[in-house]
């Protein structure tokens, strides 16, 4: 798909650059031709200053009056305005207008044209030339234009395109994720019934024995992981629930199954917070957090939970006492096959942001991190 989304990116720019070139020469081609009429025009216009009675000036006439798009200025040789042609002109203030058109007609140093008038003539002893100024057409100038609108639009375009095709490719992935997930769960479904069903009959034949119940916990434990598999993919509905017992239950559930030299502190407001959640999922995504901090201390230092409220918000930190990570990771550890550790797919700091996200309209993020100093993730929630 990568490869693709170059070629494709690849063939856009280059059909950008050749319109770009093509345009270019055409208006270059109009520009030299408009250059020649106004050539053809100023001399059409030095005909009639030199005509005499007899002259017949019925085809210079024509001429002089087919320019109808090329807006043309002539100055006399003591600067005054003799003519313009084509140049709207401010009729309630006339003069101001004429001499701030004649101001930037006379910039126009490129498209300045200068005819000799006839020495014979009467008009010579004061004015012995004429210079032509004139102005590009609006056709021309909107063809000036048309490239780069062109390629704001091949641009637009690319974007859209690139923008369909993550889409796509994050659709597909999405699929992908769903059907193994909700396998899985289907997968899991019969051994966890068997289970279940061998501590019933082992119950009754051992009611005192102490190592059913805690069977029957992580029994239950599984098909709570199931559970949360088989929602994957469908829109969870939250409820309601107080957020200190949701954060108390799954740090018990990870604090029973590590060493003691794993401390953990829990800090909450004096008063519970109620939030919206759907509890097996974001029950997982605080035993992620907590698992990884783990990870992260090599088993051993402390772990902080601190929950902060604001009239909206919940903010929940999750600390650690562990490795840390450059600021550079920031917002890598959110990917999907991003990890640092020798086993696992980095897919877990992944899912917890999207069902974070996606699931309960929050946000999750690293908060502070820095190297053998600990990170910081926080989640914040609407109350």
């Amino acid at each position: 798909m990568d490869r693709k989304r170059f070629y494709f990116i690849a063939a856009a720019i280059l059909i950008a650059l050749f319109s770009l070139i093509v345009s270019h020469s055409l208006v270059s081609e109009l520009s030299n031709e408009e250059r020649d009429k106004v050539r053809i025009w100023s001399e059409a216009l030095n005909v009639v200053s030199n005509a005499d009675d007899d002259t017949d000036l019925t085809l210079v006439l024509s001429v002089l009056n087919s320019n109808r798009t090329i807006p043309v200025m002539v100055f006399g040789s003591d600067s005054v305005v003799q003519t313009y042609r084509n140049i709207s002109i401010d009729v309630a203030d006339s003069l101001a207008s004429l001499a701030k058109k004649a101001a930037i007609f006379r910039k126009y140093k490129d498209r300045h044209i200068r005819i000799e008038l006839d020495a014979s003539h009467k008009v010579v002893a004061e004015n012995n030339f004429v210079d032509v100024y004139y102005d590009d057409s609006l056709l021309l100038k909107k063809l000036a234009y048309y490239p780069f609108i062109q390629l704001t639009v091949v641009i637009i375009f690319m974007c859209i395109a690139i923008f369909a095709l993550l889409s796509s490719k994050k659709s597909e992935q999405n699929k992908v994720w769903v059907g193994l997930s909700k396998e899985t769960a289907h997968q899991l479904g019969t051994p966890i019934s068997s289970l279940m069903a061998w501590i019933d009959i082992l119950s009754s034949k051992y009611p005192t024995d102490d190592l059913l119940p805690e069977m029957n916990k992580d029994v239950t434990r599984l098909q709570m992981i199931a559970n949360r598999f088989s929602k994957i993919g469908s829109l969870p509905k939250p409820e309601p629930h107080q957020l200190k017992g949701v954060i108390e239950a799954a740090t018990a559930y990870v604090s029973r199954r590590v060493s003691n030299k794993v401390v953990f502190k829990l800090n909450y407001p004096d008063e519970d917070v109620m939030v919206w959640l759907n509890v097996p999922l974001f029950s997982w995504v605080v035993e992620n957090l907590c698992k990884n901090a783990i990870d992260a201390m090599d088993g051993q230092g402390t772990i902080s939970v601190d929950v902060l409220t604001d009239d909206h918000k919940v903010y929940i930190d999750f600390s650690d006492t562990g490795k840390g990570m450059a600021k550079s990771n920031y917002k890598s550890v959110f990917k999907p096959g991003f990890t640092t550790k020798k086993r696992g797919w980095g897919l877990g700091l992944s899912l917890a942001k999207r069902i974070i996200e996606e699931y309960h309209q929050g946000k999750i993020y690293v908060k502070r991190s820095e190297v053998n100093n600990g990170t910081t993730f926080r989640i914040e929630l609407k109350c």
